[in-house]
């Protein structure tokens, strides 16, 4: 497994061999031991969930509030999504900015975000399945949504606004700015901080 930044304090792309044969292939797509040495996270799932798309389909812009957060780590096991993390925590350098990268069923790919960033995705294929394992179980009352078109984040998500399909509760999801002001986004992860100098993905002071 081959670990990187993605330029987000907090996040990284995971990349694992594909192995391909008559039969058809397999691949490795978690392993907390190298995850651990990596990025001194030890990344401990107490759930896993599995969503199945139609092409233009917009999942988020997802974040947990619970006490302990939520990390979560994502790979597509059929299909074809662009998935963005974004930076919604206030007292970030990277506040509002988000990254973005393809993740395919043959890829190989899988992506850890680590709690206090905001989570979303589009599926580029019908038959898309998504599978994450998350860090703290469903919380109804502690998960919150960003509005995916929310003009100061800008996403671009490589489809026209008519060809998108979302829900309404995503769809009539309050703004970052809002969410804000009512105080509803996450802090730094106190784990970042008190981790950062053990970090080998550091390449300077910011962590960029």
């Amino acid at each position: 497994m081959k670990v990187e930044s993605l330029g987000i304090e907090g996040a990284w792309v995971c990349r694992f061999p594909v192995f391909n044969d008559e039969r058809g292939s397999f691949r490795e797509w978690f392993k907390t031991e190298e995850l651990f040495q990596v990025t001194g996270r030890k990344f401990e799932p107490e759930q896993a969930n599995i969503s199945q798309s139609l092409k233009g389909v917009v999942r988020g812009i997802h974040y947990s509030l619970s006490n302990r957060g939520q990390s979560k780590w994502i790979t597509c096991v059929s299909g074809n999504i662009r998935d963005f993390v974004i930076d919604i925590r206030p007292n970030s350098k990277t506040f509002g900015k988000w990254v973005e990268i393809d993740l395919t069923h043959e890829s190989g790919v899988a992506v850890f975000i680590s709690e206090g960033l905001g989570h979303a995705f589009i599926s580029l294929e019908d038959n898309t399945t998504v599978a994450y394992l998350v860090s703290t179980p469903f919380s109804p009352s502690e998960e919150f949504a960003i509005n995916p078109f929310d003009d100061d984040i800008a996403i671009n998500w490589g489809l026209s606004r008519s060809e998108i399909i979302v829900s309404d509760k995503d769809k009539q999801a309050p703004s970052l700015e809002s969410r804000k002001r009512d105080n509803l986004l996450p802090q730094q992860s106190s784990f970042l901080t008190q981790h950062a100098a053990s970090d080998p993905t550091k390449k300077g002071e910011n962590g960029f």
